[in-house]
C-alpha cells in the first residue's frame, strides 16, 4: 500500500468535491481527481450526511478585520479600552474579551486574532456529552430512572451550581438521544 501525504482540502477543492457529488459522480470517481481512495472521500462528505454545507459567512455582529486593525492601533496609542469602543460603537466588555482572549494589550494582533476568530467559530462542533464521559454517565442513570430531559438539566444546575462544566441544556440531551450521528447516550 502507498503511504500519500495528507492534503489540506481549500474552500476550492471542497466545493469541486460537492460539485461532483452532486453532479452523481462515485466516490471512487472523485477520489481519482485528488489520487484519493473513495474512503477518504467518504469521510469527507458523511460528516454532514452527504449534504452540502451552507457557504461560512460572517455574522454582521462580529468585529471585523478592520475594527480588529482599529483596536491594535488603539492599544499602540495608550489609548483605554473604552476609549477604543466608543471610537468604534461597541460596549467596552466586546472590546475587553477581544483583547484578553487574543494575547492581552501587550500581544494583541489584529490578524492573528482575526484568525482565531474564524478559527473558533468553526461548526460543527464537539458536544459536550461527548467530552464528558463522567457527565454522559449521570445523565444516562437519571434516564434509566425516567427522568426527562428538562427534569436532568434543571437538577444539573441545582447539583452542581458552581461547575458549569456538569451543566447541559435539555436540547443537548434530546439531541445525544435522538440524532444517530452524535451517538452520545447510546443504549
Amino acid at each position: 500500500m502507498v503511504h500519500r501525504s495528507r492534503i489540506k482540502y481549500t474552500t476550492e477543492k471542497m466545493a469541486l468535491i460537492w460539485n461532483c457529488w452532486k453532479e452523481g459522480q462515485s466516490l471512487r470517481g472523485i477520489g481519482r481527481l485528488f489520487d484519493r481512495h473513495s474512503s477518504s472521500i467518504y469521510g469527507l462528505i458523511s460528516r454532514t450526511g452527504g449534504i452540502r454545507p451552507p457557504e461560512r459567512v460572517r455574522s454582521k455582529h462580529v468585529l471585523s478585520l478592520s475594527e480588529r486593525e482599529e483596536i491594535s492601533r488603539g492599544i499602540a496609542l495608550q489609548l483605554s479600552l473604552r476609549g477604543i469602543a466608543a471610537r468604534l460603537g461597541r460596549s467596552p466588555s466586546t472590546i475587553s474579551r477581544e483583547v484578553r482572549r487574543n494575547g492581552g494589550l501587550e500581544n494583541y494582533r489584529a490578524t492573528l486574532a482575526e484568525d482565531a476568530a474564524w478559527t473558533r467559530s468553526c461548526r460543527p462542533k464537539c458536544c459536550k456529552l461527548a467530552s464528558s464521559p463522567k457527565l454522559c454517565k449521570i445523565i444516562g442513570d437519571k434516564l434509566k430512572e425516567k427522568w426527562s430531559p428538562e427534569q436532568i438539566a434543571g437538577w444539573l444546575k441545582r447539583e452542581f451550581p458552581n461547575n458549569e462544566h456538569n451543566h447541559v441544556s435539555y436540547e443537548t440531551i434530546y439531541k445525544s438521544l435522538f440524532i444517530q450521528s452524535r451517538g452520545v447516550l447510546k443504549k
